[in-house]
């Protein structure tokens, strides 16, 4: 899969001298006119691609599938195409591990308007976590307004702000 970028968080470097993991994640790019298929979180005030970790021995397109399914409901996921890699080197909020080395995946797929039930795990609803259809342009104003106006903003909002912004430029 083609790189799309590698962040490093400032606060992890030089990585030489910092333990780490790595960890699988998968990102879902749907789009349908002019909207894409985004999370809303509340606590974070940001959009972000449906997704998340692959389970152990998981293959990365069925992570992906399944991901997508438990946060937004999305039904008859389809057309699935490797759109590229997000590297990043954050921290990691656990005592075992300084750095969390995290490799999205990222996925063009289509799937029914409509959508079902979610299976949100009980972290996403504490935060407030929602499947929106949205104008793309208008998630990425919001973000960019979070990154620079909210003292919520999360880690993930700068790889979120990225990815959308890269969408938005090869439509």
């Amino acid at each position: 899969m083609n790189k799309l970028k590698t962040s490093i968080h400032p606060d992890v470097e030089p990585l030489e001298d910092k333990s780490q993991f790595t960890r699988l994640a998968t990102r879902a790019i749907t789009i349908k006119e002019n909207k894409i298929l985004l999370m809303y979180t509340e606590r974070y005030q940001d959009y972000s691609l449906p997704g998340g970790g692959v389970d152990a021995g998981e293959d990365i397109e069925a992570g992906l599938v399944r991901e997508l399914q438990e946060e937004t409901g999305a039904q008859n996921i389809r057309n699935v195409v490797a759109y590229g890699l997000y590297e990043e080197f954050r921290p990691w909020y656990k005592a075992e591990f300084d750095v969390v080395h995290m490799l999205s995946y990222c996925f063009t797929c289509d799937v029914d308007e409509e959508l079902g039930a979610v299976k949100l795990e009980d972290y996403e609803i504490k935060n407030g976590m929602r499947a929106e259809w949205v104008d793309i342009d208008q998630a990425i104003a919001h973000n960019l307004n979070t990154i620079e106006n909210s003292a919520k903003k999360g880690l993930s909002i700068e790889r979120e702000t990225y990815l959308l912004q890269h969408i938005r430029l090869n439509e």
